[in-house]
């Protein structure tokens, strides 16, 4: 709208200033009078045209909101018919799905527990397995301590490697310090019997 006002400004002053270069010579006086009523015309033409443009684009701008208004009311309704159902339907499926998902993780939740519970207690029978085989087999008596072969029991055992890893540690810190041993050899019962 804007663009056709602003065609019609600069065809009315177009206008006017071919008329008023074709003009025989006119006093200046004249010239400026001819001038003003020119203007004046101008402005006038183009009030009317742009209150006529803006008139025409009012309605016509009208018309299609009303035609756009009651097109998108019939399409809300229809998608908010299929929305209602839609939604009915899946939170259906949802609720049967969830209570399907909340079984099923009750069951294998039960299935892990049952089977870290075995895992638990059988590396703790492996672990108390070990440290009877060290006293029986003579590698740790209140005289003896016997590093490499316990190091190298530990590495062969079927125990879990962060287990390995902390048995090694304390049996390098009893290497290191020998007047810990009493000390680190119940950390190391502790380690290996109750995991």
């Amino acid at each position: 709208m804007s663009r056709l006002i602003l065609i019609v400004v600069i065809a009315v002053i177009g206008i006017g200033a071919y008329y008023y270069v074709n003009q025989p010579e006119q006093t200046p006086a004249e010239k400026i009078q001819s001038a003003a009523e020119d203007a004046s015309d101008a402005v006038g033409e183009a009030a009317s045209a742009a209150q006529e443009a803006a008139s025409d684009a009012l309605n016509s701008a009208t018309e299609q909101a009303s035609e756009a208004a009651s097109s998108i009311a019939d399409q809300a309704n229809a998608a908010a018919e299929q929305a209602g159902q839609a939604a009915t339907d899946l939170a259906n499926q949802a609720s049967d799905t969830a209570t399907d998902l909340a079984n099923q993780a009750t069951d294998t939740a039960t299935d892990l527990a049952n089977q870290a519970g075995d895992q638990v207690a059988a590396l703790t029978g492996q672990g108390q397995e070990l440290f009877n085989s060290w006293i029986q087999d003579g590698m740790l008596t209140a005289q003896q301590f016997d590093y490499d072969k316990m190091v190298a029991s530990v590495q062969e055992s079927s125990l879990t490697q962060e287990i390995k890893t902390q048995a090694i540690k304390i049996l390098d810190d009893i290497k290191a310090a020998p007047d810990t041993v009493v000390e680190k050899i119940q950390e190391l019962r502790n380690l290996l019997t109750q995991q």
